[in-house]
């Protein structure tokens, strides 16, 4: 039998092979765990008739299999399979053709495991070392005598290669290995010294490689977990190769939370420049070089009347003087101390807003009539709040805090902190994927979650109410990721501290959180439909104890509750 093909027919079918499933590779990222290569091998003996060892003259050919499996980050696992042959012939009687079956099982030991190279690297070398089972099929003649036999063989081999990493998903790779049957026979003599290694061969590889599957990605933002810095990044945002958020100005600021994502700027001011440290941007900053309270666009109001010191006609009233527009004592008020508002006369107006303090709800605030003498929330104000919205992010169905939210929490900190008279209405709303009562008090956790972090940062806890909607006001669509998206939010609103709550006048009354509803068989069996024999639950009973599935006896398991997402 004679065995014998072309280069090209030995990659011929890794490149069939490649072409049919390069659109599905690039579609995928290439962090994936198994990878499956197409290989031509080139084979040279070394045995009782002399070495071929790196002497390309002979065309022997053998095109292979591997699989290859991610351990760690510095070793895989790898299997090989290949089918070849050797030949020789010394003399006119004496020759042999050797076809091979190779099947091996060894590790890799890699040098892109973060120390030496980097696992992203375009290079990556590496060693490997294993054993497998040689399968030869051997005929030819021995001094003119034919000989025709098939016998298996222990193997131990070891190599090095490089791998060449193309992007999505694909490699390139060489290698070297020299194979050890042990015992071998493999051109019909047995001369050799030690006679275990007298029958070797050497195997050069070319190949090609694809990845499969996906490693796990939590956050799905195309990078896996074990590269991911950032792990917890919101959907639908763009990231870097790291798994991290862009940041083109380089503050610290991710574009998508960045109000100035071109201009470094500070996260307290959403990403903007903050020359003076006042917590107002200076795009905003009336007085960007001095800092001033957000109620005066950023001025400085030297003798705190309420009105910033560029429009103060009267810069150094006496602290507590009822001023007019200009900053100037009101003509209806005494000018000296906060003593004689004291004496509580009829018409004192301590703001100077033309509203007595008697009927005045913010008596040392300035504000107009139609909001009962107290300040109105600036524009800009409320539109900070608005966007707090889309910058809120939480892990994935539970109320923990991503990181990502602390600097815009702590604008809201400092805004309510500006605004004195003011309370914050935290509404927390869910998508309607899953159990309405499971959305309903993820709504409240993870808005009682914002709350505790402002109460954490010094606000005081009546000036903070928090409640939650769960499903029932969906601002998009739930057939969509994106509407579903919108509708996964916390919502921030200022109210004049005794007004109603914003939330309520929006949505009403907070919806009561019952007991949790078990499904079964695709429907959901509310809690009183338990067996009649059941003992009804205590009213004492807490709701911890409720939520326990121990709680209700069904006749048949329930399954398992849908994986929500958030």
């Amino acid at each position: 039998m004679k065995y014998s093909f072309s280069p090209f027919a030995a990659l011929a079918p890794t490149l069939v092979l490649l072409l049919a499933m390069q659109f599905s590779a690039l579609a995928q990222t290439a962090q994936r765990r198994t990878s499956i290569g197409l290989n031509g091998s080139v084979l040279q003996y070394k045995g009782d008739f002399g070495s071929e060892y790196w002497q390309f003259t002979q065309k022997r050919y053998a095109p292979g299999l591997a699989i290859n499996q991610y351990l760690t980050k510095g070793i895989d696992l790898n299997a090989q399979l290949f089918y070849g042959q050797l030949t020789g012939q010394p003399s006119t009687t004496t020759s042999f053709t050797s076809t091979l079956v190779n099947a091996n099982l060894g590790f890799k030991f890699k040098l892109n495991n973060g120390w030496a190279l980097s696992e992203r690297a375009v290079i990556q070398p590496y060693l490997f070392a294993g054993s497998g089972w040689t399968f030869v099929s051997r005929t030819g003649l021995a001094d003119g005598v034919r000989i025709n036999t098939e016998k298996g063989y222990v193997d131990v081999l070891a190599g090095a290669g490089i791998n060449f990493r193309l992007g999505g998903g694909l490699g390139l790779f060489v290698q070297s290995s020299q194979h050890l049957p042990m015992h071998a026979d493999l051109d019909g003599l047995t001369q050799g010294t030690p006679p275990q290694w007298a029958d070797r061969f050497l195997q050069h590889t070319v190949g090609l490689t694809i990845n499969l599957g996906q490693a796990p990605d939590a956050d799905e933002d195309g990078v896996a977990d074990r590269l991911d810095q950032c792990p917890h990044t919101p959907n639908d945002i763009e990231v870097d190769s790291h798994g991290c958020p862009l940041d083109d100005d380089q503050d610290g600021v991710p574009n998508y939370q960045d109000q100035c994502p071109s201009i470094p700027g500070k996260a307290e001011v959403h990403g903007c420049p903050d020359k003076d440290n006042d917590g107002v941007d200076d795009v905003d900053d009336a007085c960007p070089d001095k800092a001033g309270p957000i109620e005066l666009h950023g001025c400085p109001d030297t003798d705190q009347d309420g009105v910033s010191d560029t429009d103060d006609q009267c810069p150094d009233t006496p602290a507590g003087t009822a001023v007019d527009a200009q900053g100037c004592p009101a003509p209806s008020a005494p000018s000296d101390t906060v003593a004689s508002s004291q004496k509580g006369t009829a018409s004192l107006d301590l703001d100077g807003d033309g509203i007595p303090n008697t009927e005045d709800r913010c008596p040392n605030h300035a504000g107009p009539a139609s909001n009962h003498g107290c300040p109105e929330i600036q524009a800009a104000t409320r539109q900070r709040l608005r966007e707090a919205t889309k910058l809120i992010g939480f892990e994935r169905n539970n109320a923990t805090l991503l990181p990502t939210s602390y600097a815009t929490l702590d604008t809201i900190a400092r805004i309510l902190t500006q605004y004195p008279n003011y309370s914050l209405s935290i509404a927390g709303h869910t998508d309607s994927q899953g159990p309405a009562a499971f959305n309903l008090r993820l709504s409240r956790e993870r808005a009682a979650s914002a709350r505790r972090y402002l109460l954490e940062h010094g606000l005081p806890e009546a000036r903070v109410e928090w409640r939650g909607y769960g499903p029932r006001y969906p601002l998009a669509s739930n057939k969509t990721d994106a509407g579903r998206a919108r509708n996964r939010r916390v919502e921030f609103d200022l109210f004049l501290t005794g007004d109603p709550n914003t939330a309520q006048t929006k949505y009403g009354k907070e919806p009561t959180l019952t007991a949790p509803t078990i499904p079964n068989k695709g429907k959901v069996t509310p809690l009183k439909k338990k067996p009649v024999h059941k003992k009804v639950a205590s009213k004492a009973r807490s709701r911890k104890q409720v939520t326990r599935s121990k709680s209700v006896r069904t006749p048949r398991k329930a399954p398992k509750q849908p994986t929500l997402e958030w």
